[in-house]
C-alpha cells in the first residue's frame, strides 16, 4: 500500500481545526487552529499547511444534527470543501462528524485544542471507514 498524506479539516464559523494523518499507519496528529475572519477561512495559513504536509487528499467534517437532518453548517462545510478542492485541485472526502467535538473535550478534558482535536478525531473516522485499519493515536502533541 502506497502512504497517502491526508489533511483533516473541522470547519466552523469562528475557526477550523486541522490534523494530518498517513494512511500507511492510520495515525492522526491534532496541529493547529486556523482563524475564520468575516466569514472567510484564513486562505493563506491553509496554503502555508498544504506547502508543508503535501496532502494527496483533504477530509473534512460533514456536520448533521444528531437525527441524521441537514442544518446550517452543513452547507457551509460543502463549501469549505469545493473551495479546497478548487483552490489547491485535490480531491476532497466528506466525513460525517457527529459527536466529534464532544469526544474531542471528553478526550482533552478542557477545551484547549478542541478544534484540532476534533479534526483528529474525524480523520481517524475516515480511516476506520477507508482503510480497514484500527486507528492508533498518536499522542506527540497532546498537553498535560
Amino acid at each position: 500500500m502506497n502512504n497517502k498524506t491526508l489533511l483533516c479539516f473541522d470547519y466552523g464559523e469562528k475557526r477550523i481545526g486541522v490534523a494530518v494523518g498517513q494512511t500507511i499507519t492510520s495515525t492522526a496528529t491534532a496541529l493547529e487552529t486556523i482563524i475564520v475572519r468575516n466569514k472567510k477561512p484564513d486562505w493563506d495559513a491553509i496554503g502555508k499547511l498544504i506547502s508543508e504536509w503535501k496532502p494527496d487528499k483533504f477530509v473534512v467534517g460533514h456536520p448533521f444534527t444528531l437525527d441524521g437532518a441537514r442544518q446550517k453548517m452543513t452547507e457551509l462545510a460543502e463549501k469549505f470543501s469545493r473551495q479546497l478542492q478548487h483552490r489547491y485541485n485535490t480531491p476532497v472526502d466528506l466525513v460525517n462528524e457527529q459527536l466529534s467535538s464532544y469526544e474531542a473535550r471528553r478526550e482533552l478534558k478542557s477545551t484547549r485544542k478542541l478544534d484540532p482535536t476534533s479534526a483528529k478525531l474525524i480523520l481517524e473516522t475516515w480511516f476506520r471507514e477507508n482503510t480497514g485499519h484500527k486507528c492508533r493515536q498518536n499522542d506527540s502533541n497532546k498537553e498535560n
